[in-house]
Formats: structure tokens, C-alpha cells, sequence
């Protein structure tokens, strides 16, 4: 049984590349973090380390979905923000893979008086 926390890529033409799972849940958040408008990548809320990971990426059949949590900051306006993190991590997690779903829930705004 392959190891679920590894994403293996087949290119043509070259050897098999193998990317952990970890590796594309920081490329998720590196990516997010990118964006202008946005704080941090985490969950909102008082205790969101409570709440599990704010980034959430899974593979089936080659196939990359992922899921990403922001707090945005003060003044931007929250639908393109989430359109340029959605476009940002789309861009990014490819990897040669076929990109599912990105979600983005921007969970939060912060940043007040920083």
C-alpha cells in the first residue's frame, strides 16, 4: 500500500518524482502568505490550534484538492483576497499534478493598529 503522505508525480520522459505531503502544505502556505492582503495562514477564532491545521491538502487519483484558512487584514476587501489566495495556491501546488479544488476560507480579520 503507497504511503499516503507522499504525492507521487510521473512525468513523462523522466524518473517518478515523489513530493510529501508536507511539502505541498507549505507550498500552500508560503503561497497564501504571498498575497498582500493576507495577515497570517490559521485559523480564526481565540484557540485555533484547537481547530486542526488551516491548511488541508489531499490527493486522489493525481489529483490535488486543498483547503486553506487566512486571517486577512484590515481594509481589504474579502472576495478578490480570496480570489488572488485561491489563484496563488492553484499556481503553485501543481507540481505537474492536476489541480481539484481550492478552497479558501478567509476565517478572520486582524491586525488592528499593527
Amino acid at each position: 500500500m503507497p504511503d499516503p503522505s507522499v504525492i507521487p508525480e510521473t512525468r513523462p520522459g523522466n524518473d517518478p518524482l515523489t513530493v510529501s505531503h508536507s511539502v505541498v502544505v507549505d507550498m500552500v502556505r508560503l503561497a497564501a502568505l504571498e498575497v498582500p492582503g493576507v495577515l497570517k495562514v490559521s485559523r480564526g477564532g481565540r484557540l485555533p490550534w484547537l481547530s486542526g491545521s488551516p491548511v488541508r491538502a489531499r490527493v486522489a487519483d493525481g489529483c490535488v484538492s486543498v483547503r486553506v484558512w487566512v486571517v486577512a487584514r484590515p481594509g481589504h476587501a474579502l472576495p478578490p483576497l480570496a480570489e488572488q489566495v485561491r489563484q496563488a495556491v492553484g499556481a503553485t501546488v501543481v507540481l505537474g499534478l492536476e489541480l481539484g479544488e481550492v478552497t479558501v476560507v478567509v476565517d478572520g480579520v486582524g491586525g488592528w493598529g499593527k
